[in-house]
């Protein structure tokens, strides 16, 4: 009998995996990553952690499976923790749901897994594993998104490695969420009607400023609006002498200055905003909502434009390095002059968008079809080919 250890979060949607698994025929254990200590950043009367693992418990005992919590704050801290407040101090805006499941979910919590004897790490996600065998025998696996198009979490997965593939099932990547939650309520697992969980995945419902306020300290600065009709969205075509020209054309960001618009308002600190942000600029009086176009961490300055259609929030191209592109497909990495085709999102839930990919001597570029709203360095561009998630890479 195969042995899969599961992370049960104390929500439906691995409460449910836990049974299919166990209905299969696998060896079951589930395990709780208790992942943050702090609870002065969440929200007060609320421990979030204390109560899903409570919950996570009754579904192991209702189902018969040995649990366990384990501690994983100390990797928590220096993984993501700590590289989240260096992006944001930096003036990028990193994704930890991205980084949890790389780091954590599919690296410290597999190796713990193995060392239980698993043959498999099992999770909750709304994504699907296909394998594909090769003409020498060896096999290799694919990061298929999941059927539910509200619910496919495959984004979040986008830097996992065939070697964590390998290691990995995803039991309710079939179902819809509605399904999951059929299923949990016809076997009386107390997490059926539980609310999804919001908020970033390793500390639950928090305040991001108060957390971030923790390490990165307040500073006044002044937010400027830009008009839409500056010179800088004005320029004229010019001729490009090759390819290689035109995307480092349009992949390049505008840089503003103070002059470029007028005060309009006072912030406590430009790390933390970040692009297409419309929230806690506490700005009023404008025609149209102001929406943040670029933030200025050295000058700790914050540009901002009237509504959602301002140019300033739109680009055509944007650029991964290749420290920071990563393959899941590594049989389809691209070599220097290369191109392909594909479908990409710029962030979780976004609609799929046409890009092509040009990879040169440093670094992958990825050019839309149509201009993007709010392309945010730090974040992640995930590559789909059809309904598989091939490769990603932080944006530059």
């Amino acid at each position: 009998m195969k042995k899969v250890v599961i992370g049960l979060s104390g929500g439906v949607d691995s409460s449910v995996a836990a049974f299919l698994l166990k209905a299969q025929g696998y060896e079951v254990i589930g395990l709780f990553m208790k992942n943050w200590h702090d609870d002065s950043v969440t929200i007060s009367e609320e421990c979030p952690w204390l109560e899903d693992s409570n919950d996570a418990l009754i579904v192991a005992e209702k189902l018969g499976i040995p649990f366990q919590t384990v501690d994983l704050s100390a990797e928590y801290k220096e993984r993501i923790v700590d590289y989240m407040f260096n992006e944001y101090e930096k003036g990028r805006t990193p994704n930890p749901d991205v980084l949890c499941n790389r780091e954590i979910k599919f690296d410290v919590f597999m190796k713990i897994a193995m060392q239980l004897g698993a043959d498999y790490v099992a999770t909750g996600h709304y994504c699907r594993k296909g394998t594909l065998m090769n003409e020498d025998g060896s096999e290799t696996y694919q990061l298929l998104s999941g059927i539910d198009n509200n619910k496919d979490q495959s984004y979040f997965l986008c830097q996992l490695s065939q070697e964590q593939l390998s290691k990995t099932l995803f039991p309710i990547g079939e179902l819809t969420k509605p399904e999951v939650r059929q299923i949990a309520s016809d076997n009386d697992l107390i997490t059926a009607d539980k609310k999804d969980s919001q908020g970033l995945c390793f500390i639950g419902k928090v305040r991001l400023p108060d957390f971030l306020q923790q390490k990165l300290k307040p500073k006044k600065g002044v937010i400027v609006e830009v008009p839409a009709n500056i010179q800088q969205y004005q320029r004229v075509l010019p001729i490009f002498k090759d390819k290689k020209e035109e995307l480092v054309y349009f992949a390049e960001k505008p840089r503003y200055a103070i002059e470029d618009g007028e005060i309009v308002g006072e912030h406590h600190g430009a790390h933390y905003f970040t692009k297409g942000q419309r929230k806690g600029l506490a700005v009023g009086g404008t025609k149209e909502p102001l929406f943040v176009i670029d933030t200025d961490v050295d000058e700790n300055v914050i540009y901002t434009g009237q509504g959602k259609e301002h140019p300033g929030l739109y680009r055509r191209t944007l650029f991964v390095t290749d420290e920071e592109l990563h393959w899941i497909r590594t049989d389809l990495a691209l070599k220097t002059d290369e191109t392909m085709e594909v479908m990409a999102r710029i962030r979780y839930r976004q609609p799929l968008q046409k890009a092509i990919l040009y990879k040169i001597d440093n670094g992958l570029y990825v050019d839309f079809e149509e201009k993007q709203s709010a392309i945010t360095e730090g974040q992640f561009v995930a590559l789909y080919v059809g309904d598989e998630l091939v490769g990603s890479g932080v944006i530059s």
